[in-house]
């Protein structure tokens, strides 16, 4: 049997340090200006998460879980090499890495991603489960428009926060997320698909709200820098067409406090969690708890 991370609901290594006094914890800490910013655009880009060595483990890491045989390979909540829904393009999508390898479970500690994550949601930063998406060169595949609590309405109430970490520069070029800004305040929208028609959101919208696909915002970023986004807010990515992939690692986050909606597992091979109970436990860890760090 694979190790499971998951029985470690604490950093694990030395890849990430964790600070010892509120003066190191306030040197992660964001401007009001960011914070203004996400409240009022939906998302936040640009925000330095990794520094290169922290990048190249991670990147030997992804490297061994896209191999079909790697060791852990059961312990996914899904797993798909290639989840495009367009012929001959590629989509790797992956949730639960953080139960298989030390980088991917240790990120989610990560001073840089937690003391950000609890400015945004307002209160304590508990886990919800990660992603990642790999975009192979010359023939990556799209992730379609989209808002991510329509995928999570069986948790509520709606206080999530997804960040979004490059593990490669993401360009225009090579599929970097694009995001409308200010659709953080629309209401929920159907599902219409994850990994085909970047057209097919259409169906769903008004006039108004279409207009605003006008001019949608690509957030590009260097290598290791993240973009933080609200769970209402429409965003997709575009085919990668370079000779270099675009690989990311996605952390979604819940404020402490939200609760079970489904007597169903929320994720695959996790225990049920009853309707109307908080998430916690080994799967639902808390990352960070800011009232901590003034004691």
């Amino acid at each position: 049997m694979s190790r499971d991370y998951s029985e470690l609901n604490q950093a694990v290594g030395e890849l990430f340090s964790i600070p010892r006094s509120r003066d190191e914890w306030e040197r992660y800490r964001l401007s009001d200006d960011q914070v203004a910013f996400y409240h009022e655009n939906g998302y936040l880009g640009g925000v330095t998460i990794l520094e290169p060595g922290q990048i190249e483990q991670l990147r030997a890491e992804l490297a061994e879980l896209m191999q079909p045989e790697h060791e852990g390979r059961e312990l996914w909540y899904e797993y798909h090499a290639n989840e495009s829904a367009v012929r001959d393009k590629v989509l790797f999508h992956a949730l639960g890495a953080w139960r298989l390898r030390p980088g991917m479970h240790d990120i989610l500690w990560h001073p840089a991603f937690t003391m950000a994550a609890s400015q945004l949601l307002g209160g304590a930063v508990r886990f919800w489960h990660d992603q990642l998406f790999c975009k192979p060169p010359k023939h990556g595949g799209v992730v379609a428009w989209h808002q991510d609590y329509s995928y999570w309405t069986r948790t509520k109430p709606m206080a999530h926060l997804t960040c979004w970490i490059g593990l490669d520069d993401s360009t225009i070029d090579n599929g970097a997320v694009h995001y409308v800004p200010g659709s953080h305040r629309w209401d929920l929208l159907p599902i219409t698909g994850l990994a085909g028609d970047m057209d097919a959101i259409r169906e769903v919208l008004t006039d108004e709200q279409w207009e605003q696909f006008s001019n949608p915002v690509a957030v590009e970023l260097k290598a290791g820098q993240c973009s933080f986004h609200h769970p209402l807010t429409m965003h997709g990515s575009y085919e990668n067409r370079t000779d270099r992939p675009r690989r990311a690692i996605v952390i979604n986050t819940v404020r402490d406090g939200v609760k079970s909606d489904s007597n169903e597992p929320l994720l695959a091979g996790v225990p049920a969690v009853p309707q109307g109970e908080c998430l916690g436990g080994q799967f639902f860890p808390l990352l960070f708890d800011p009232a901590a760090i003034d004691t």
